[in-house]
C-alpha cells in the first residue's frame, strides 16, 4: 500500500531525498516483511534480481564506512572488489552503521543517509527496467529506475562478483 511517512521518521528522509535530487519513487510499506531479498521479491511481485540490497561495510584502509548495492540474486565477493576496485571491505558494525546512516540493517536505504557515503552500485541492477530498494525500515520499500537512482546518487558501477 502506498504511504505518506510521518515528518522525520526514517522513510521521511528517503522521500526528502528523492525529492531533493528529482527521482521518482513510489513508496510503499508492505504487510509482510522485505528484509530479505526473498521476502522483498516476494512482496514487490518481482524478481529477486530487481531487489537491490543495500550493504553497509567498512573500508579498512581509510576507516570509512563504504554502501554497496547489490543486485539481490549476488552476493558482493570482498576479493574480487579489492583486487579489481581498490577497496579492502569489512562488515561494518551495526550500531555503527545506524549511527552513520540513520538506518538499522534491515531497513538501510541506498538514499537519504545522515552522512554521505561513497556509493558503489552492482551493474546486474541495470539491466532491469525497474527496482527495489529498502525505504528506512524492513516493511518499506521504494521502486524506481535504476538507472536514475545511480545517477542520482553518482554510484561507481561495478561488476561485484567475478563471473
Amino acid at each position: 500500500m502506498s504511504i505518506k511517512p510521518k515528518p522525520g521518521s526514517s522513510m521521511a528522509r528517503v522521500v526528502d531525498a528523492a525529492e531533493a535530487m528529482g527521482l521518482p519513487i513510489t513508496l510503499k510499506t508492505m504487510d509482510q516483511s522485505t528484509r530479505t531479498a526473498e521476502e522483498a521479491a516476494a512482496a514487490c511481485r518481482c524478481t529477486v534480481g530487481q531487489i537491490v540490497k543495500s550493504l553497509v561495510f567498512r573500508d579498512r584502509e581509510r576507516d570509512a564506512l563504504v554502501l554497496m548495492l547489490v543486485s539481490g540474486q549476488h552476493n558482493a565477493d570482498l576479493d574480487h572488489i579489492a583486487q579489481t576496485y581498490g577497496p579492502k571491505l569489512e562488515r561494518a558494525d551495526t550500531r555503527r552503521v545506524r549511527d552513520e546512516t540513520g538506518f538499522a540493517i534491515g531497513g538501510v536505504a541506498p538514499i537519504g543517509h545522515k552522512q554521505t557515503l561513497p556509493i558503489y552500485m552492482d551493474e546486474a541492477l541495470l539491466t532491469y527496467s525497474e527496482v527495489w530498494a529498502a525505504a528506512g525500515r524492513p516493511d518499506s520499500v521504494f521502486c524506481t529506475d535504476p538507472k536514475a537512482l545511480g545517477a542520482a546518487i553518482n554510484a561507481t558501477h561495478i561488476a561485484v562478483r567475478k563471473d
